[in-house]
């Protein structure tokens, strides 16, 4: 039943892409924005959102929570429908689109042949960030959770590793240690640490405990290599910033707990910036 359910799911995806495909990226996403708004809070994830928001910020007014995930399901729907034009993104004439701030910190990245993890969470649409780092010419692997409907995982992973980062590795033991070979040969590494992990410990996020993945802290440990946090911002339709920030450096000393507190802290003051350009549908704190 479930198979069948993840099929029609699959195929009301697909179909609705081939026609923003047709409609072009600005008509497409601005009208997919619109039409995730409408059906956006009858989704089951729309009560964990409105829950994070509340733990998140505890003190809010309603009339903002309602602006707040308004925005949010518009972002969602507007990175849906670009999925269809990443290779314009990567290769075409929508990379004009995509500026990036902190250049230099990519440069001195190739240039002097570093070796680095990026973090980031799943801001406005993240899956640009990736793609502009691979692109700039750095050895670049980034980690990612399947999806649970079979038929959309496989359309998503060959988009991804046909545009977006050509080393995608799976969570997972098997994953790790593809992880483990690649900085060995000095790949750099991309991963999103604002989701839910069984595998994590409890560390502080906004105030209360959630499970935190622990791989960027045992990477600093192992390699001892450099944090760089990365950002990315729409400003308007399909107009983004990525905002590269500079090298965060751990002594040997510092433990697992302490690094990984430290960013859950960098993560924080990324959502703080633009709260309404996070997906906050991640359920961090069950």
């Amino acid at each position: 039943m479930k198979n069948i359910k993840y099929l029609i799911q699959f195929i009301f995806a697909f179909t609705s892409l081939v026609i923003f495909k047709l409609l072009g990226p600005n008509i497409s996403s601005f009208i997919s924005g619109k039409i995730f708004e409408k059906i956006g809070p009858f989704f089951r994830s729309n009560k964990i959102i409105l829950s994070n928001i509340n733990r998140a910020f505890p003190n809010i007014e309603s009339k903002k929570i309602n602006i707040l995930t308004k925005s949010m399901w518009n972002n969602y729907g507007r990175v849906f429908a670009e999925y269809v034009f990443i290779k314009q993104f990567r290769f075409g004439h929508l990379s004009s689109k995509i500026k990036i701030e902190g250049k230099e910190i990519l440069d001195e990245i190739k240039n002097k042949n570093k070796q680095v993890i990026f973090i980031s969470g799943h801001f406005s649409n993240f899956e640009l960030m990736a793609m502009c780092i691979e692109k700039h010419g750095i050895n670049l692997s980034a980690i990612y959770r399947p999806l649970n409907n079979f038929f959309l995982n496989v359309f998503m992973e060959r988009i991804r590793k046909k545009y977006i980062c050509r080393n995608q590795i799976k969570k997972g033991i098997g994953g790790m240690r593809k992880l483990i070979d690649l900085n060995k040969k000095n790949y750099s590494t991309a991963l999103m640490i604002d989701q839910r992990v069984s595998e994590g410990i409890k560390i502080n996020f906004f105030n209360q405990k959630a499970f935190t993945t622990t791989i960027p802290a045992q990477l600093v440990k192992k390699f001892n290599l450099s944090i760089v946090p990365v950002f990315i911002e729409r400003s308007n339709g399909v107009n983004f910033k990525v905002k590269i920030n500079n090298f965060i450096n751990f002594s040997k000393n510092d433990s697992i707990e302490s690094i990984t507190a430290e960013l859950n802290k960098i993560l924080e003051k990324m959502i703080l910036e633009k709260p309404e350009h996070w997906i906050w549908s991640h359920n961090r704190w069950k």
